[in-house]
């Protein structure tokens, strides 16, 4: 693309998410139309990959990794998921699309310290399909002293406007508005993460499916204050929540504590569902679009219902699942325009930036 801005008003695009839970692979294909004012966006295929054992565990403790096996999955990872992309576009052809917007899997998030890493290589899966890639969406806000999180509240601005709140419940649950002519967004509190790593730890299932080892327990009442008083919720700077915070300051307070499995887990839903109705203050009543795996538990959402004014909005399955699949398909539209995706009033950073790194 050069230096000069896409002139079209016409884009396909696809969209790759390897999200925190550690689930799977979200693939989705959409156009964009851009009409002078705004935009519009219809969803033309979507896939799900579901990680097997083994690479899930692969993915999970890639952290402890060396250097040189790091960027050996970063490859290998790469060449995957252009086989994935591979399998969704088998009926078009590489000229019918004109970018890939890819997260990446990410295996550290400190920008505090300056630094962020997403694999899942770029490079490789621009060669493996011969789609042009933008990736590394991150790296540019933290190096102007940004987050680099949330990525998605330019796609919930643009993309659906008609909602006060978007509220995105997957492994960190997150949430963005526009309030004085700005969009606010922060990464809220572990979620699924939370929620899937008891019920490994303790019952050797995935997840709590519709919510219904939750609704077994009772809420333990200083476990709870312990984790509603941690320190992060009451910053009130741009906030991002990575793997490193859950692991060395969230879990062990509830590892350590000495209530059952059943209770531990049902307190983890009370903070949650009070952690974001709290985060609805600024929109006493409005509706509220929710998507993201928590959409599916029906205990959390009654829990979120009930300790809030707002109507929660739940939208079409494909919305649910693939709306963060969507959204950066529709970042990678946004820098072959030369539009800032990485919100300042988000992120924390100096500047608006343009998202991303291009791999032809």
């Amino acid at each position: 693309m050069g230096l000069t801005p896409s002139t079209s008003n016409t884009y396909k695009a696809i969209g790759v998410m390897s999200g925190t839970s550690h689930d799977g692979l979200d693939l989705c294909l959409a156009e964009f139309i851009h009409n002078g004012e705004s935009w519009t966006y219809r969803i033309l295929k979507t896939k799900s990959v579901e990680y097997d054992k083994p690479l899930q565990q692969r993915l999970m403790e890639a952290y402890n990794l060396s250097g040189r096996e790091l960027a050996m999955l970063n490859a290998w990872f790469g060449v995957w998921i252009a086989d994935k992309i591979n399998e969704l576009t088998k009926d078009f052809t590489a000229d019918q699309i004109d970018a890939i917007g890819s997260h990446g899997h990410t295996i550290f998030h400190d920008p505090t310290h300056g630094y962020t890493t997403q694999i899942g290589s770029g490079a490789h899966i621009a060669a493996g399909t011969g789609i042009q890639c933008v990736c590394d969406f991150r790296s540019g806000d933290v190096a102007r002293g940004g987050q680099g999180a949330p990525l998605v509240p330019i796609g919930d601005e643009l993309l659906f406007p008609n909602y006060d709140i978007c509220l995105n419940i997957g492994g960190i649950a997150n949430l963005s508005y526009s309030t004085n002519d700005q969009r606010v967004a922060y990464d809220i509190c572990p979620a699924n993460m939370a929620l899937n790593k008891l019920m490994e730890l303790y019952y050797s299932m995935p997840y709590d499916k519709d919510g219904e080892l939750g609704r077994q327990g009772n809420i333990d009442e200083s476990l709870l204050e312990k984790l509603n008083s941690l320190d992060y919720y009451n910053s009130k700077v741009s906030k991002s929540l990575g793997r490193e915070w859950f692991e060395n300051t969230f879990f062990p307070i509830i590892d350590i504590h000495s209530a059952s499995p059943e209770n531990k887990i049902r307190t983890v839903y009370e903070h949650i569902a009070t952690k974001i109705a709290e985060s609805f203050a600024a929109k006493e009543s409005g509706t509220v679009l929710l998507t993201g795996g928590g959409a599916r538990n029906p205990f959390l959402t009654d829990l979120i219902d009930e300790k809030t004014n707002n109507s929660l909005i739940i939208p079409s399955d494909e919305v649910i699942d693939f709306k963060e699949a969507l959204i950066f398909a529709f970042l990678a539209v946004l820098y072959l325009r030369k539009t800032p995706s990485s919100l300042a009033s988000v992120t924390g950073s100096l500047t608006n930036s343009i998202g991303g790194c291009l791999y032809y």
